[in-house]
């Protein structure tokens, strides 16, 4: 078992910046890829941006490239989101997850372990 916990989430005005982060204890972090997903009001839940289990390689959405960073210090069981300009579709309910591979996927499905959220609204 992992077990995941979000924090960093908040209220930020459009172009404001907030950083993610998510806890990780259980099972050896550094044995998973991680992602991060997000569930905006009536939608579905759709990929972030994911990170591979040391870090060498990392994906993102199109919605998010160039301005939002996935990051993970193994050594603290920790994964970061950075979010820079943020834009008022930004909000959403983020949630990170484990995925028991050296590699991200795209699909929410392929993730084995998720936190409980954390909201982030952006204020136009």
């Amino acid at each position: 078992q992992v077990q995941l916990v979000e924090s960093g989430g908040g209220l930020v005005q459009a172009g404001g910046s907030l950083r993610l982060s998510c806890a990780a204890s259980g099972r050896t972090f550094s044995n998973y890829a991680m992602g991060w997903f997000r569930q905006a009001q009536g939608k579905e839940r759709e990929f972030v941006a994911g990170i591979s289990w040391r870090g060498g390689r990392t994906d993102y959405a199109d919605s998010v490239k160039g301005r939002f960073t996935i990051s993970r210090d193994n050594a603290k069981n920790t994964v970061y989101l950075t979010m820079n300009s943020l834009k008022p579709e930004d909000t959403a309910v983020y949630y990170c997850a484990a995925r028991g591979s050296p590699f991200v996927a795209l699909d929410s499905g392929n993730y084995n372990y998720w936190g409980q959220g954390t909201q982030v609204t952006v204020s136009s």
